[in-house]
């Protein structure tokens, strides 16, 4: 793979912590600042090709087809309203991935063969960013094996690092068997509301037990970033002057910061 590209999973096993949200937002700042990125969409569900305008009926070849090895690589690369964004779209179908990949013998390195073949094919990208499903399954683990490292979008709520724990453990377990130099871009928090005492309770835990890991820019809570998926477009188009705004151009330059 082009050693410019950095490939990154965002991941977390419990659903609603702002996982999709910051894969679209994080794309389409680092795009703003100029880079070119592909965002794959992991998750069966499909949010993030919906959040970024993709209709069902134009998703024509998908992140499934990647996997299976339908066609060339790079089939599955959409444009999206957002300069310098592509994405891989995902589909229902994914959700029957799992069980088709598991007579392969190198099951979970699949996504990382072919992502290989996309990116010789199409050396553009700066960022890979793959949004993986809420679950530590097949798709989960081929995507950690594929990057480079993992952002963890960690809901500011009550027992929320309690449930790092097992997410950490297959950050582990990928580590010591299929990618020793897997390792955590940073923990986001995310739904933050400053005048909620439990917000900054959980920020103040998030730093003392992780310190660094966590990034300096916390993702609030904003109304703004809950209505721009229903309109098909990243809060950053939606309305540019908004706190949800302010804060993924924040965070996409804390990443861009993390290049060297």
């Amino acid at each position: 793979m082009p050693d410019t590209c950095r490939i990154i999973a965002l991941a977390n096993q419990k659903g609603g912590v702002g996982k999709t949200t910051t894969a679209i937002n994080l794309g389409a700042a680092l795009a703003k600042a100029g880079r070119k990125v592909l965002l794959i969409d992991m998750d069966p569900q499909g949010n993030a090709s919906t959040g970024l305008g993709l209709a069902r009926s134009d998703r024509r070849s998908t992140t499934y087809d990647l996997l299976l090895g339908n066609g060339k690589a790079s089939d599955g690369v959409h444009g999206t309203q957002v300069v310098g964004l592509d994405i891989i779209p995902a589909t229902t179908d994914l959700s029957s991935a799992d069980v088709e990949l598991m007579s392969s013998t190198d099951r979970s390195r699949i996504l990382r063969r072919r992502l290989k073949e996309l990116l010789q094919d199409r050396e553009e990208y700066d960022y890979v960013l793959i949004d993986c499903p809420p679950a530590l399954n097949l798709l989960t683990i081929n995507a950690m094996v594929a990057a480079a490292s993992v952002i963890v979008p960690l809901q500011s709520e009550f027992f929320a690092l309690e449930g790092l724990s097992q997410l950490m453990l297959t950050l582990r377990e990928v580590r010591g068997s299929a990618n020793k130099s897997l390792r955590i871009e940073g923990i986001v928090l995310t739904m933050y509301d400053r005048r909620n005492n439990l917000s900054q309770q959980v920020e103040a835990d998030a730093r003392e037990t992780l310190g660094d890991l966590v990034f300096k820019t916390v993702i609030p809570r904003n109304v703004r970033l809950s209505e721009a998926p229903s309109h098909a477009m990243p809060v950053l188009d939606y309305d540019p002057a908004c706190a949800g705004t302010k804060a993924y151009l924040d965070l996409a330059a804390e990443v861009i910061q993390r290049e060297g």
